[in-house]
């Protein structure tokens, strides 16, 4: 659910520097609280104080793709309390993905945000690896592009 139209001009910029980083963090979470499918498990399940927690996934993310410090936290844990409370389905990963990855298409090109999905793969990869009971298939992930 897309809250404003995709610019018809292809994307120049790289998520190169904190500001393009911050601003990605923005765009995609207003995106993932406005899903029908993950905005309750943001909104109600984890009631997530958005002015805190952008900022951390911004530092989350300056780290994982500029190597810069400041980031300080335990991203599994934080979502393994979330599934206690409300069972992840590997929907909730998928959906999650397909968000991450429209974000950076429509807004950024170039190798950072190439490694920028590669990094939420792993993550939702490992995460749901380790919270959803998937029968014992272990369906994997696709890799959006």
């Amino acid at each position: 659910m897309r809250t404003s139209p995709p610019d018809p001009t292809p994307p120049t910029r790289d998520l190169d520097s904190p500001e393009e980083i911050a601003e990605m963090v923005r765009r995609f979470y207003q995106d993932v609280a406005q899903d029908d499918l993950l905005g309750p498990m943001f909104n109600d399940v984890a009631q997530v104080d958005w002015a805190e927690h952008l900022p951390k996934l911004t530092r989350f993310w300056c780290r994982a793709l500029l190597g810069l410090p400041g980031y300080q936290g335990n991203p599994f844990l934080a979502h393994r309390l979330v599934h206690e409370r409300s069972p992840f389905t590997m929907a909730h990963f998928e959906r999650w993905l397909e968000l991450f990855h429209d974000t950076l298409d429509t807004g950024w090109t170039g190798p950072h945000v190439e490694r920028a999905k590669e990094v939420a793969v792993n993550v939702a990869r490992v995460h749901a690896g380790q919270l959803v009971d998937d029968g014992g298939s272990r369906r994997r992930l696709p890799i959006v592009s």
